[in-house]
């Protein structure tokens, strides 16, 4: 599952590294060509809370086999896109495949391990995710520009087709329980607890997207760092950020509320000192690192609350949160453009500041009638 969820975020976010050759390469802009991160994104969003109730009692073990079959045929129909509207098209499945596969996941691990392991196996499955950052992402861009990037997206295609091998081997069948319907996605946003985590996962989500999808022009143009540092510096960024994924992780599982509160501040002072701090080598350096770990805490604290915030209703809360964090990576990353085409990359780091930092009012805010349940429930 660890390796799926990898395959999957490399998927989504390898575009971000191969836009210039894509774009040159297809004859379409650098900005038409960020349609590849867009439009997943935004179909993902859409995906997440339908696709649990289209599927209705079929196994999970079945659909997660297709999600990353439909994925793999993606990377396949994208490897030979002979314009950007085919290629447009692959990235319209990839969406699907993304939305559903991240509504199902979490839920899953917490079904193939005993009770006191859940965390642990909620790490571990999300920690494929912040994997994807460090070697996915950077590896798959280093292919583009050693080879081609329809050789990258082939190479991210195998990778799925030996996780689909793989869990036909080892995933045990997993029947659905209780089908979810639109109600009880309707019934979860009703939940205090569930509402607040979903909130959370917007406003964190939202404002690191806002700031960090410019982060090789923050590090040029902020920092004075060198075009080429910019790829080892975001393999240390993804590093600090599996460091954090397990960091937080134990300290989710025993109080998820003040997990996030830890991360929202953290997030929030690292964002609005890096126009002070940052503007030296070393210091865009070091802040950068502490942006990864902050960031890296974030999949896991906000996922365990809503599992404790909803323990019998995983699929379905799980599915409403994922639709967020899609949505919200999405609008960070336009509003973060909005932002820094009218004025600045430094006000566009300030911004990222404030909706952290509002992410532990909110929190603080809900009181006790939303915070989730302890971890042994």
């Amino acid at each position: 599952m660890a390796v799926g969820t990898f395959a999957m975020v490399t998927v989504e976010q390898l575009p971000m590294g191969l836009l210039t050759s894509i774009g040159s390469g297809l004859g379409v802009s650098e900005g038409t060509a960020g349609l590849m991160v867009t439009v997943p994104g935004l179909v993902a969003s859409a995906a997440a809370p339908l696709l649990p109730v289209a599927i209705g009692r079929l196994d999970r073990r079945t659909v997660l086999l297709g999600l990353l079959t439909l994925m793999v045929a993606a990377n396949l129909i994208s490897v030979f896109a002979p314009n950007f509207a085919v290629l447009l098209a692959s990235r319209f499945l990839v969406g699907i495949s993304i939305g559903g596969f991240w509504a199902l996941a979490a839920g899953i691990a917490v079904r193939m391990v005993p009770t006191e392991h859940v965390s642990r196996a909620t790490a571990i499955t999300f920690g494929g995710a912040t994997a994807a950052n460090v070697l996915g992402v950077p590896a798959g861009t280093l292919i583009g520009e050693f080879a081609d990037w329809r050789v990258a997206f082939a190479t991210v295609g195998a990778l799925g087709l030996l996780v689909v091998a793989a869990l036909r081997m080892l995933l045990p069948p997993l029947p659905a329980g209780d089908p979810v319907r639109l109600e009880s996605l309707a019934a979860q946003f009703r939940n205090p607890a569930v509402r607040t985590g979903v909130l959370a996962t917007f406003l964190l989500v939202g404002g690191h997207f806002a700031a960090f999808t410019f982060v090789s022009p923050i590090l040029q143009d902020v920092s004075g760092i060198g075009g080429g540092m910019v790829g080892p510096l975001l393999l240390g960024f993804g590093a600090a950020g599996i460091v954090g994924n397990f960091m937080i992780g134990g300290m989710a599982g025993r109080n998820a509320r003040k997990a996030i509160i830890v991360i929202s501040l953290l997030l929030a002072a690292i964002l609005a000192l890096f126009p002070l701090l940052g503007t030296t080598q070393v210091g865009g350096m070091v802040l950068l690192i502490g942006w990864g770990l902050a960031f890296g805490g974030v999949p896991i604290s906000v996922q365990t609350w809503i599992l404790q915030s909803a323990p019998g209703e995983t699929e379905s809360a799980t599915a409403l949160n994922t639709s967020v964090f899609n949505l919200a990576i999405a609008l960070g990353a336009l509003f973060g453009g909005l932002i820094v085409n009218a004025t600045s990359l430094t006000t566009a780091l300030g911004f990222g500041a404030g909706i952290a930092f509002l992410t532990s009012l909110a929190v603080r805010a809900a009181g006790n009638s939303a915070h989730p349940a302890p971890s042994r429930r």
